[in-house]
């Protein structure tokens, strides 16, 4: 197989990767019910006048499946700490006992379950976006290509089509299982 072509099959499975690994980040931010210090990923701290990302100002843990503790290396980061939360609009309501921030998760509630789960359609979707535009990186380079004969790129061609196939199902697989853990009370 030309060299040209096998760079193009393995560029695009790459950025097909690329597209579910991007995916399953965002899986991640989208609560299923359990507390996870995973939920507290997106929130920023005014550190020292610098934005920094709360794990690195903070040790997060979950003590219980309902309950998030956000213990600083600094206590007097506790207020910029609060405030970053609640800032964040992650719809939680930090605590501050002086020592730490308890953060109580409350339990989903039907409504809000189906809303989660159509935000992890969206982000499904824009996953198999990832793909498609991969797809049709890879068929405009096959196109470029000046020395390689039709049927080899017709060829190629089918194999990337092969695996978009593969790829958007497996956005699919892990999607499915997203929305049962989202939906399972």
């Amino acid at each position: 197989m030309n060299e040209d072509i096998q760079f193009i099959i393995d560029s695009t499975k790459e950025a097909m990767d690329s597209a579910i690994r991007h995916l399953e980040r965002q899986f991640v931010n989208i609560r299923a019910g359990k507390a996870s210090p995973a939920m507290l990923g997106s929130v920023m701290v005014d550190y020292y006048g610098s934005q920094t990302p709360l794990s690195q100002v903070a040790n997060v843990n979950t003590p219980d499946g309902r309950t998030i503790s956000v213990q600083p290396w600094e206590k007097k980061m506790l207020h910029e700490i609060e405030k970053a939360i609640m800032n964040a609009n992650l719809g939680f309501n930090p605590m501050n006992n002086g020592d730490m921030i308890i953060i109580n998760v409350p339990a989903l509630t039907e409504e809000r379950r189906r809303e989660l789960a159509k935000q992890a359609k969206a982000e499904a979707e824009d996953g198999k976006i990832g793909v498609r535009n991969a797809r049709k990186d890879a068929n405009n380079d096959i196109k470029k290509l000046d020395d390689v004969s039709e049927d080899a790129k017709k060829d190629t061609e089918a194999e990337i089509q092969r695996l978009t196939d593969i790829y958007v199902k497996k956005i699919d697989e892990v999607l499915a299982v997203k929305e049962k853990e989202i939906m399972t009370v």
